[in-house]
């Protein structure tokens, strides 16, 4: 725990870092183009949305009862273009509420920080906020009943109604010390949900924090690292927690130069993967080096008889090497990691070589072997950037080595797709794919309900939306 002292030293630090910063952000080189995320598929929502009663091709099933919510940035304000980075846009949540076989609404909300209280006129809800990092933009789930909206680098969570309102910024209960995740992952055997956070204020550390079945903390242990890594993501096996130490790391340079999102490539950072027991201590942890790359996702993990850890990752070869816009990525592939924590060693096999992100797979299997992931397709060209704009998903067959594709048609562009089971005992394909697919012939957007077990075959039912739903980034059914 900081002493008073430091904590005042630290304070004082970090508010000329950031006069220097905004000062700087004023000079920053004017673009020459449109920027990728302000403009076409990406151009932001102007305004919150109800609609009732939507139109229906097909047949819902009767079982699915709930809401289908997504998060995404979506800035409230118009922001610099010369210093805009689609990361640290505000958050808007997506929602459409299913039952009966029926869509009976859309609502769009911005997270009620700062930025969108102060656009709106509005007084920010209580709780304890993060600076700068106050509408969380990445992801949004239930948990115990309750719907969270959820961010990385030191942000707290939100908490919505029913009806995605914002509630209050709410660290569970004052039960969260630190920083919380956009990806927390679910134990089904245990009923916990893991995840590995970090703060861009405090470079040395990052936390193992869990949740209990009601969303209590019921553990923050720390990890040291160096450099301030950018940690997105984790995967969870039976015993362990997989921490993905890898080359994009938090650089002051960019920062003082007045860049909001102030993580860069560094070819000077070991590439590796930490295996730390569940319940063990921070220090404890097995690193197993791994070639150098950078995991915004990883599908699911599982252990061996003989000691391994099997981890599926979508693999990208650098990120945040050129662009200070977005994310941007040469060349990714889903592959397949198998880590000898005896051996030392980690050995990438290539699953699939083509560009992809968003793998997710039934996480009723969640640390335990299984079959079938599915991503979304990325362009593979010139731009630097890295866009949601193919009109590709795939389900990749783990077992017979093979992956399906499904083409939504021109101009339209699917985002994640979630897979929600038909029964608790079902088969691993038996239930539903959920996903929003963007029309940009005539800038709609479709929810689309696919039966993983007819992956190619017609859709059971889609949901129309009269508008261009920009690209967000993650979602979840969160059912009743």
């Amino acid at each position: 725990m900081a002493s008073s002292v430091e904590t005042l030293i630290r304070s004082a630090v970090t508010k000329g870092i950031v006069k220097v910063a905004d000062f700087n952000r004023k000079r920053l080189p004017r673009p020459t183009d449109a920027h990728p995320y302000l403009t076409g598929i990406h151009k932001p929502m102007t305004e919150e949305l109800t609609l009732e009663a939507l139109r229906v091709d097909g047949e819902i099933p009767a079982a699915l009862k709930g809401r289908y919510l997504r998060n995404g940035p979506n800035p409230a304000i118009a922001p610099d273009p010369a210093s805009y980075h689609w990361f640290t846009g505000a958050g808007m949540v997506h929602g459409i509420r299913i039952e009966g076989g029926k869509a009976d609404w859309y609502r769009n909300r911005w997270v009620r920080g700062s930025e969108a209280c102060a656009a709106l006129g509005e007084a920010i809800p209580p709780g304890p906020r993060s600076d700068g990092n106050d509408a969380p933009n990445t992801n949004v789930v239930g948990f115990a009943g309750r719907t969270f909206a959820i961010v990385e680098a030191g942000g707290k969570p939100v908490e919505l109604s029913d009806t995605l309102d914002t509630v209050a910024h709410n660290p569970f209960d004052g039960t969260l010390a630190g920083s919380y995740t956009a990806h927390p992952h679910h134990d089904p055997f245990t009923n916990e949900t893991h995840a590995i956070t970090y703060a861009g204020t405090n470079p040395n550390q990052v936390w193992h924090v869990v949740l209990d079945a009601d969303a209590q903390v019921i553990r923050e242990e720390a990890i040291a690292v160096a450099d301030g890594p950018s940690i997105h993501d984790c995967a969870i096996t039976e015993n362990y927690v997989l921490v993905f130490d890898l080359p994009v790391t938090f650089s002051m340079k960019s920062l003082l130069a007045g860049y909001r999102f102030p993580y860069e490539w560094n070819d000077a950072h070991p590439a590796r993967v930490g295996l730390l027991h569940r319940k063990g201590r921070g220090d404890e942890i097995v690193w197993v080096p791994v070639e150098p790359c950078y995991v915004f996702h990883p599908a699911n993990a599982h252990e061996t008889a003989d000691g391994k850890v099997i981890v599926d990752v979508v693999a990208h070869e650098t990120m945040f090497a050129r662009s200070k816009r977005g994310p941007d990525s040469e060349r990714s592939r889903m592959e397949r990691w198998t880590i000898d924590p005896v051996a030392g060693t980690t050995v990438r096999t290539v699953i699939h070589d083509h560009g992809q992100e968003f793998p997710r797979y039934d996480e009723r299997l969640t640390t335990r072997p299984y079959r079938y992931v599915y991503s979304v397709s990325l362009p593979e060209g010139e731009a630097v950037e890295m866009m949601i704009a193919d009109t590709r998903l795939f389900r990749h067959d783990l077992e017979r080595g093979t992956t399906d594709t499904r083409d939504f048609g021109p101009g339209r562009h699917p985002g994640e797709f979630v897979f929600v089971p038909r029964s608790a005992e079902g088969a691993e394909d038996d239930g539903w794919l959920i996903g929003l697919v963007v029309d940009m012939n005539d800038e709609t957007t479709d929810l689309v309900i696919l039966n993983a077990d007819d992956f190619n075959g017609p859709a059971q039912a889609v949901v129309h939306l009269p508008h261009r739903v920009p690209p967000g980034f993650h979602g979840n059914w969160v059912a009743d």
